[in-house]
């Protein structure tokens, strides 16, 4: 909750003047609380595991879908997981969405539908971690906790000049970070730092001019605040191939099969294909006759990047599938509502664009 409690002048705290600026800068996000309002833990909780590794831009439409669908934690725990995958497909990391389920149906069981103020509670649950408990203890229980994300480590870094490579730079970050939470506000101060971090102290050319703790800057001073956080050298992404297999009974409807629950895109529905190898490897799931169309479907995973050939073929009426496995024909109208991840709706939309 804000008020008019932070003071402003050349004595005034780091954290005053970051949540003076906040109290007339800070972005209208939809999960956040507006002025005399209390923030809903369950609207905190559900956008910081979405925001994980996503914008908030693609954010926002997701968000809005989710509370239109299950408007509480409870609600969400009694959904199926099949309807949470199909409406998290094509927000990316699978997991966060398997996880989500989890962590809801352990609020509900658990702790009768009330998510916990304690931390160190919140970090038991399915895919909290330090930040998110953080980021939930501050934002929706006013916990003095840092909620240290990407853009924090930005903010800090720049404003202590740490030139330490990230991730070895991240315990002396949130020490920094953590010794700046006010006493009051702490919610507010989390989400102040993440929006001066997002609309300020952006990765490239910083707006030092107008940011409230230009004064009191480290990296602005000795000028190295562009060139901050400063990361390890990544690691070159290694390409993966496949082959996935597009095959149509004849009334049009497409097999698609269930991935594994464990492992990338896990409980997702795909298109049925290889293993992904340094080279394609495997057979078709039932015997057709099989052609090779033209081109490559091409996505990038965090660790590496995929190339995929697409065959397609029309069953045999007496064609078995030839491998174990949950498979299942869909009616190809009926294609958009499955959860499919972006790499298979990339497949499709190869598919379809063929003809």
């Amino acid at each position: 909750m804000r008020s008019s409690m932070a003071r402003k002048g050349p004595e005034s705290s780091p954290a005053e003047r970051l949540l003076a600026w906040y109290d007339v800068h800070a972005r209208v996000l939809p999960w956040r609380a507006r002025p005399g309002e209390v923030a809903d833990p369950y609207r905190v909780w559900l956008s910081e595991i979405m925001l994980q590794q996503t914008t908030v831009q693609a954010v926002k439409a997701y968000f809005e879908k989710f509370v239109g669908l299950w408007p509480s934690v409870e609600a969400l725990a009694a959904a199926p997981l099949d309807d949470v995958l199909k409406a998290w497909a094509g927000l990316g990391y699978y997991a966060r969405a398997r996880n989500l389920h989890a962590c809801a149906r352990e609020v509900a069981a658990r702790f009768n539908g009330r998510f916990p103020q304690a931390e160190a509670d919140l970090r038991t649950l399915p895919g909290i971690g330090p930040y998110t408990a953080g980021a939930i203890a501050a934002i929706a229980f006013g916990g003095r906790h840092a909620a240290v994300d990407g853009n924090v480590e930005r903010v800090i870094s720049r404003l202590h000049a740490i030139e330490t490579p990230l991730p070895d730079s991240k315990p002396e970050i949130r020490a920094h970070a953590q010794a700046l939470v006010p006493e009051e506000r702490a919610g507010d101060f989390a989400q102040a730092m993440m929006d001066l971090g997002a609309t300020i102290c952006t990765p490239k050319s910083p707006n030092c001019l107008i940011c409230p703790w230009a004064g009191d800057c480290r990296g602005r001073s000795t000028g190295l605040a562009p060139s901050l956080p400063r990361k390890k050298a990544k690691k070159q992404v290694p390409t993966r191939r496949g082959t996935a297999f597009w095959i149509e009974r004849a009334d049009g409807a497409v097999l698609l099969r269930r991935r594994p629950e464990k492992g990338l895109l896990g409980g997702m529905m795909e298109v049925p294909s290889t293993a992904w190898a340094d080279e394609p490897a495997g057979e078709p799931p039932l015997k057709a006759e099989w052609r090779v169309l033209p081109g490559k479907v091409h996505h990038t995973f965090t660790h590496f990047h995929l190339e995929l050939d697409v065959w397609r073929a029309i069953a045999l009426a007496d064609g078995e599938i030839l491998e174990d496995g949950d498979y299942r024909w869909t009616a190809r109208e009926d294609l958009p509502g499955e959860a499919l991840p972006t790499v298979m709706r990339k497949v499709v939309a190869h598919v379809l664009g063929e003809g």
